[in-house]
């Protein structure tokens, strides 16, 4: 009887050892862009056209763009196409198991010279690459990256098409005059504004790496969209992802036309990050929350917890001194946190509705505030998240205990880009005419018009005076 319960328990030991080990397992690793696992490929166009010299400008734009992925069988494996009449495998997919390895294999690479057939090549990367990948199977992102600097000699349309039914994601990148707007469009993903680039020389490649490098990583941290007026953004909606719909009770939020959630101290909006942000978090980001609260306390709107409690991300709001403040990782000392203390911040602790907007990017950190630029600071170098760990919404600051506020909005949009699109029209006072419609973003504010003028003289048709007129515009040059 003693060995049977020994037994059982040395059984029940082992199994709590197994998950606190596999756990930390997954807590080692800090998640992003360069960890996510995806399968990029680059077909490149090695056409006569191209020359020897900008293929050579070519092959160190993607040893630079490549140089952001972690390079391995479990982390990102790059593909290389290059094409002409027909394509030529250079870099079959998981040949390279580490960035050297792969650097050294695409400087090798050798131009072809030729004819443009970029659909053959699209097709071969389907057939060829993706499909003979060793992951077949897995949840993997799956990336093409077409450049080409003239038309194709066959037929794209078909070829990108099929593409996509198999679950490829496509870029196109034209490279000077004699590329045709329709054909990239009809070889890239939707929305082209999204997924086509265009460069009026190679020289000129090296402007768009960057945006380049962010919809790369977008593509593979970010496998959900969120509705947004006439387009779907990549991104994530935080109130979804805590599941605020079967905890909280809904209210009328900012106007009648919207609702909100009202939390109060009973809930918990705790979600394990893994659910949340399943491959982390790009490098560039914009946090958008529209909110509203009573309390004076310091408390986290949203942050992102390691194991240990260990903050990675935070928005924190300060009732005691009236700022905001944000924090994320750092490579030097794990994490690192900035203070908005402008004046116009403290607008935001009028009991009132009011959207913030955080716009963070590799090099600084900026507030919104009612479609109101508060504040940039600068960022040091920052680290992937630990999704190991638990995402929470409304906690006093270092505490387990929920705030009571409303929330009608809580996202992250990967497309930095969207912090010039989204508006705080659902705010009463911020526009004219703004749409009504719950979870869009309305269309770009409109300014009411300023006091008319002084009368101006009498003068020919056309000129303010003229009769019917009402006058000049004002000084302010509005009407």
């Amino acid at each position: 009887m003693y060995k049977i319960i020994h037994f059982h328990f040395f059984c029940a030991f082992f199994l709590i050892f197994i998950n606190i080990f596999c756990e930390h397992g997954k807590e080692s690793k800090s998640l992003c862009c360069r960890t996510a696992p995806s399968e990029l490929v680059f077909i490149l166009d090695g056409s006569f056209s191209v020359g020897p010299d900008n293929f050579e400008i070519v092959k160190k734009w993607l040893v630079n763009i490549s140089s952001n992925f972690d390079i391995g069988l479990k982390f990102t494996q790059v593909g290389v196409i290059q094409y002409s009449d027909n394509p030529l495998l250079e870099i079959p997919l998981g040949l390279h198991t580490s960035n050297e390895e792969l650097i050294k294999g695409m400087e090798a690479i050798e131009y072809l010279g030729g004819n443009t057939r970029t659909g053959k090549a699209i097709e071969f990367a389907a057939a060829k690459m993706f499909a003979s990948s060793s992951r077949t199977g897995f949840d993997i992102t799956k990336i093409a990256v077409v450049l080409t600097d003239g038309k194709s000699q066959d037929e794209v349309k078909d070829a990108a098409e099929d593409a996509r039914k198999n679950r490829i994601t496509l870029f196109a990148i034209g490279i000077g005059s004699e590329i045709e707007e329709s054909e990239l469009k009809a070889i890239a993903n939707k929305p082209s504004s999204t997924y086509v680039f265009y460069v009026e020389d190679y020289i000129a490649i090296s402007r768009i790496r960057e945006v380049i490098k962010q919809k790369l990583c977008e593509e593979t941290v970010c496998p959900t969209r969120i509705p947004v007026a006439a387009r779907d953004e990549k991104g994530f909606d935080i109130l979804v992802g805590v599941e605020v719909r079967k905890k909280a009770g809904k209210i009328e939020g900012s106007s009648i036309h919207r609702k909100a959630f009202k939390v109060t101290s009973q809930i918990d909006l705790t979600e394990h990050t893994r659910n949340v942000f399943p491959d982390g978090l790009p490098p560039s980001y914009v946090f958008v929350s529209t909110l509203r609260f009573k309390t004076k306390k310091k408390w986290d709107l949203w942050r992102i917890l390691a194991l240990d409690g260990t903050p990675q991300a935070a928005v924190t709001i300060r009732g005691e001194d009236k700022t905001v403040q944000f924090s994320t990782t750092s490579f030097a000392n794990n994490t690192q946190t900035v203070t908005f203390t402008a004046s116009n911040i403290k607008k935001l602790f009028d009991e009132e509705w009011h959207q913030i907007r955080v716009l963070v990017t590799e090099e600084d950190v900026s507030l919104y505030l009612d479609d109101e630029y508060i504040e940039s600071k600068p960022l040091d170098p920052v680290l992937g998240i630990y999704i190991g760990g638990k995402t929470q919404i409304g906690k006093y600051f270092e505490r387990e205990e929920t705030v009571q506020f409303e929330v009608q909005k809580l996202r992250i949009y990967c497309d930095p880009e969207q912090n010039k699109r989204e508006t705080a029209c659902e705010i009463p006072g911020i526009c004219i005419n703004s749409p009504s419609d719950v979870g869009s973003t309305p269309a770009p504010c409109i300014c009411p018009p300023g006091q008319p003028g002084p009368q101006g003289p009498k003068g020919s048709p056309g000129q303010a005076g003229y009769p019917g007129d009402s006058g000049r515009p004002g000084a302010d040059g509005k009407p």
